[in-house]
């Protein structure tokens, strides 16, 4: 899962594990290991919504409880900082589940042999 976050082949952990933004490889640059065959599907928003809001929410409540500022400034900042940090982790978390996956041998990795 390690090697996923860090968005490199959950194999060999030398190539890379996207093609595009959230476009995982058909194989790796490097090992060769097939990774089309993976189904992460809803998983990465999904865990990202859960960790991102776990960061927002409580940190937007201990603003407005300390300091209260103005909605206008409270919208110019969370509604950026949502939005980078949701960028910011959806293409780890998806490695990190084709990782999970890779690991536990699913949906195809089955048959990789070491």
């Amino acid at each position: 899962m390690a090697r996923g976050l860090f968005c490199r082949c959950p194999a060999c952990g030398k190539g890379h594990l996207f093609r595009a933004f959230i476009k995982v490889a058909d194989t790796c640059d490097v090992c060769g290991e097939d990774l089309h065959h993976q189904r992460a599907d809803d998983a990465p928003p999904y865990f990202t919504m859960m960790v991102v809001g776990h960061i927002v929410i409580p940190a937007l409540v201990i603003v407005e409880r300390v300091w209260h500022p103005e909605i206008w400034l409270q919208l110019a900042f969370w509604v950026p900082m949502t939005f980078a940090l949701t960028l910011g982790l959806l293409q780890p978390i998806k490695g990190a589940i084709v990782g999970l996956q890779w690991a536990l041998r699913m949906h195809g990795f089955a048959t990789h042999q070491q």
